[in-house]
């Protein structure tokens, strides 16, 4: 019956069987870690007191290097291996089944765990793209045992090669086994991520003057830079659960007090990291905050300045209605009389012109005194 995942999917690759039967010679096999057209090995040394004393290039040259190296401690560091290769280092050191079906799934979150001698720890490397303004990240797993370290890369960062130059550089530190690369590396991946806080709080800057220069577009800006500092607490967050485990681990699984201090200084920068990143989310929502409440005050002092407008053209519409009806009140009158009618009443009376334009004279200053009263005119 297949072993089953964490979900229920069969997972028939996650045998624990520590042989293999040969292949029947008829049928030919390529080695697993000579695969036609792929290369996942990026490298692989033998260390004996902190000296490489041997760089097999095969995951099966390396299992014999290791075997015929006493003390010795291998560090294997794969990018992107195939199922077949996480499944020789599983029969090879005793890789517990869960931790390489993570290591093939991929998409996880910073952890620790702790498989009997073995721990599996995942981490998340970040890079800032300065022109795009996003945070390009890199998972990285890690198997540390008791003589070996295997570091599996799901994408291009982290690079590793400065840490393991930095080690070999190092004898004393290296000799300290595989909880010493263990350290360099977290620490180098703890360190990678102080040019992405420089390069989210130069952003932030950009943005507080963007917000008080009345842009229009900042808002959209806010809310990609929000996502940003989000995905990075993501990545930064649980590492410190991951340190706190490693510190609580240290006494019992014999990790020396040289490496206790440099976790320790390790964990100090990833706070302050944390630190720094929660105080982003913080400004970035007032940021945010105070874009809206400027972008109401602009709407107000538009609506405003269209109200006054608005009452402006009215107090003109008043004044030439006003005296548009003073000028049609005789017009009224004088058309009523310039009507060419032979029989007229008021034709042949002799105060019927004075009366006519006392009347339109009259009719006039009524509609005036009554506009001015309402303050029309």
């Amino acid at each position: 019956m297949a072993n089953l995942n964490r979900r229920g999917i069969p997972m028939p690759f996650v045998t624990r069987t520590r042989r293999v039967e040969p292949p029947s010679p008829s049928v030919p096999q390529q080695p697993v870690d000579q695969a036609p057209g792929r290369r996942s090995m990026v490298d692989s040394a033998i260390y004996a007191h902190g000296v490489r004393v041997a760089s097999p290039t095969t995951l099966s040259d390396t299992y014999t290097a290791l075997a015929a190296t006493p003390g010795g401690v291998a560090w294997i560091g794969l990018y992107r291996p195939s199922e077949q290769e996480l499944l020789s280092l599983s029969e090879e050191f005793d890789l517990h089944p869960l931790a390489i079906e993570d290591a093939i799934v991929a998409h996880q979150r910073p952890k620790l765990e702790r498989y009997d001698t073995v721990l599996f720890v995942v981490l998340k490397a970040a890079n800032y793209l300065d022109v795009p303004e996003e945070v390009d990240f890199g998972e990285l797993h890690l198997f540390v045992g008791p003589n070996f370290v295997i570091t599996v890369r799901h994408s291009e960062s982290p690079d590793l090669s400065h840490v393991r130059q930095r080690m070999e550089s190092e004898p004393e530190l290296l000799a300290l086994g595989p909880q010493a690369i263990l350290y360099a590396i977290i620490d180098a991946v703890v360190d990678a991520y102080s040019p992405v806080v420089a390069g989210l709080a130069n952003d932030i800057d950009e943005i507080e003057t963007q917000v008080f220069g009345g842009d229009a577009l900042v808002s959209r800006r806010i809310y990609e830079l929000s996502r940003e500092v989000i995905d990075f607490q993501r990545a930064t967050h649980p590492l410190s659960a991951v340190m706190l485990a490693l510190e609580r681990g240290s006494t019992k699984y014999g990790v020396t007090q040289e490496l206790e201090r440099r976790l320790r200084d390790v964990a100090d920068h990833l706070t302050q990291v944390n630190e720094r990143v929660d105080g982003f989310r913080y400004l970035l929502r007032d940021i945010l905050t105070v874009n809206s409440t400027l972008v109401s005050e602009r709407q107000n002092e538009e609506m405003t300045r269209l109200a006054h407008s608005s009452h402006r053209q009215g107090e003109e519409v008043k004044k030439i209605s006003s005296w548009a009806a003073i000028l049609f009140a005789p017009t009224l009158i004088a058309g009523i009389y310039g009507m060419n009618f032979t029989h007229m009443p008021e034709l042949s009376w002799p105060l019927g012109y004075p009366l006519a334009v006392l009347a339109m004279v009259g009719l006039s200053g009524l509609l005036y005194s009554i506009f001015k009263r309402r303050g029309w005119l």
